[in-house]
Order: C-alpha cells, then structure tokens, then sequence
C-alpha cells in the first residue's frame, strides 16, 4: 500500500492566519484550540490541495486574509491573495503543490496551481497525486437536507476512482445552462438537438460513474464484521442509473436524448431539465434495522456517514493500493467514547493520514504518540 500524506503545510494570507506553517511526519494530526482560533481554516487549506472549491465552497476572495479575525489592529491589510504550500508524499516521491488566488484574474475567483514548481492549467492534475474526503459539522444534516450536498459528497467519492468525473460534471453542467437558455431564447435547434446528445452522453457516463462507486462501497461495508459503527447500505436514486439497470449505456445515452427533446417545452418553462444526473440522490440506508438514514437519529446518521466514508477509504486501498487524506472537522466530540476509539483505530490501521480538529485535547487522548498535536490560538500554530 502506497501511503498519501502532508508533511509541510504553509499558508500565506489565508483567513486569519498570515503566515503559518506545519512541519509533520506523515502522521496523523490533531488541531486543538477554542472556536474561532482558526483550525477548521487549516482544514480548509488542506482541501485546496485537491481539485475543486474546498470544503467550505468559498469564493476565493472570501479567503483572503482577514486582520480582524486574525486580531490585528484596525487599518491593518493583507499583502497578497492567500496561498497554499505543501510538501506531499505520493506514490511517485515527494512533491511540492502550490494554489492559491490568481492575483491577475480579473474576476479574482480563479485559482492558480503549480506542482513542482511548474504552474499546471487547470486543477484536475491534483487529483493525480492525492484524494480528500471531508466531514464538518455542517454536515451533520446530510440526510435531512435537499439532494444537491448528498450529491457533491457521492461525486467526491467518485473523483478518487475516476479523475475524469469532475471534468465531466464541470461539462455537463455548463452544457445544461447553454440549453435552458436556448429553450428561454428559442436558439437554433440544430444546436438544441446537440447540446441534447452531448448531455445524453455526459450525463449517462456520470450516472454510471456514481452508480459504480456506489455499488462498490455497498459491497465492502456490507462485508465489514459488526462493529461500533452501523453497516450502510448504498445506492444511486435517479432516472439514468435506473436506466443502467437493463440498458447497456449506448441505449441509455438514446433513450435520455429522446426524453430531453420531448420534454422542451416543460424544461423552457420551469428553465431546467426534468431527467439527468442533476436530478439523482445518494440513498444511505441503516442496513440492520432497514430504516433510511433520514429516518435515523442524529448520532446514528453521523455513524453512518463515518462509516460511509470509512468504507470509501477500504475501496481505495482495495483498488488503489493507496487510501484518502481525510479532514475531519470537529467529528470527534460527538463520538461516545467507543465509536471515537473505533474511529482512530480503523485511521490507523488503514495508514491514512487524517486532520482532526477539537477544543479538547481529551477526545483525541487514544492518538498520544501516535499522532502529531498542535494548538491554534488567534491565528497561530503552535506543536502541543
């Protein structure tokens, strides 16, 4: 197995820290401090390694340096748009990642990247060297909430498996808007018909993308022994997945073209699309009591999502040969005292690197000398 993990982060005008860095050793670590100290920021950081728009989905001017967070006199700026700087293990050796705002674009929401020194276009090229998969509070309400998180949580599962997935999702998506403007406008139908196909085809190898990933983490979690945490059953809700079910692809990809040309007038009318993979839902269900995880109680929906993602991360070794960073924002307070020991040993014995974040040191007492601790306070970091 093939290990993945920071040894040296450094932030630059990043939220409330101006300049900190972490030295680490591939291990584990744990961020204690009050709220408000800036340690979810850290985790924020982490998150920018990989592609896409972090773990908070911020705009990347809102992440520019922020003196009052930082406890800084009034009057007192920022000298550059926030950047990150790692040092990463992959599989290839050590490498250098470095992101950051664009201080040249024009919008001031582009993202630069460079690896090795060398700036690379795009972000999908992170995802060749590492994986993240993140639980913050706000995701406590996974279940409980609108379809569109469970989807961005399936769709960063898929990522590690198939890095294509995020370029297709960007396409598809950009591809949905052009028609519904066409449909608003009453555009050229040859190119409604195109867009049309190319939405089919887009759409189809998403849905099947996700419906494989899914498949696949049901299949281990359900081989996983009982344990502190519930089994969770796992599948993909949505048209096209369904049509997977008994249509080879080719025959999906028709028979979504032929749905989206029927329904145009409703599709202008309501300014979307009523069938494609912009529609479909991760569906977790509690797999002894056979009850959705929307109908769980709160603390067995969080074991669940552990356990989902803890899954995910046995596939990639299973796979891969390697396994995900994890960022987990705040996760352990809200373990009993046995589930919060299954988590840090299950981290362990996967040889995951995770960054844990807490207020109270104690909660993270199993991972002394195992672990490398540091407290932030007021914007530093400082080893614990």
């Amino acid at each position: 197995m093939t290990r993945v993990a920071v040894h040296r982060l450094d932030l630059s005008n990043f939220r409330c820290h101006r300049a900190a860095r972490i030295e680490g050793d591939g291990r584990c670590v744990v961020l204690t401090g009050p709220n408000g100290a800036g340690k979810t920021n850290i985790l924020e950081a982490v998150s920018f390694l990989a592609p896409g728009r972090g773990l908070r989905r911020a705009r990347l001017l809102e992440i520019d340096f922020n003196p009052t967070l930082a406890g800084e006199p009034d009057g007192a700026s920022a000298d550059g748009p926030w950047a990150v700087a790692a040092r990463l293990e992959t599989a290839g050796g050590m490498i250098a990642i470095g992101t950051g705002r664009d201080p040249a674009g024009e919008s001031g929401d582009r993202r630069v990247v460079r690896i090795d020194g060398q700036t690379i276009k795009g972000q999908a090229a992170l995802g060749q060297h590492l994986h993240l998969v993140w639980l913050t509070p706000q995701m406590d309400r996974l279940f409980q909430e609108g379809a569109s998180p469970r989807r961005r949580f399936l769709d960063r599962l898929v990522f590690a498996f198939d890095p294509e997935h995020a370029t297709r999702l960007s396409g598809y998506e950009q591809t949905l808007r052009e028609r519904a403007r066409l449909l608003r406008e009453g555009g050229d139908a040859a190119w409604l018909t195109q867009l049309e196909l190319n939405m089919a085809e887009t759409g189809v190898a998403i849905a099947a993308a996700r419906r494989d990933v899914a498949k696949r983490l049901d299949a281990i979690a359900g081989d996983l022994p009982a344990g502190p945490f519930p089994v969770p059953r796992v599948s993909v809700a949505g048209t096209p997945e369904s049509w997977l079910d008994t249509l080879p692809s080719l025959a999906a990809e028709e028979r979504m073209r032929v749905e989206l040309a029927a329904n145009r007038r409703m599709d202008g009318e309501s300014g979307g699309a009523m069938i494609g993979p912009h529609r479909s839902d991760l569906v977790v269900t509690h797999a002894a009591k056979d009850v959705p995880a929307a109908r769980c109680s709160t603390g067995e929906q969080k074991a669940l999502l552990i356990a989902v993602v803890l899954a995910h991360a046995r596939l990639q070794v299973e796979l891969r040969g390697t396994v995900p960073i994890l960022l987990l924002d705040e996760v352990a307070a809200h373990l009993d005292p046995v589930r919060r020991a299954a988590l840090f040993e299950t981290i362990l014995a996967l040889g995951a690197q995770a960054w844990m974040t807490g207020t109270d040191p104690g909660f993270f007492a199993e991972l002394a000398g195992r672990a490398q601790f540091f407290n932030v306070a007021g914007g530093t970091i400082a080893p614990g």
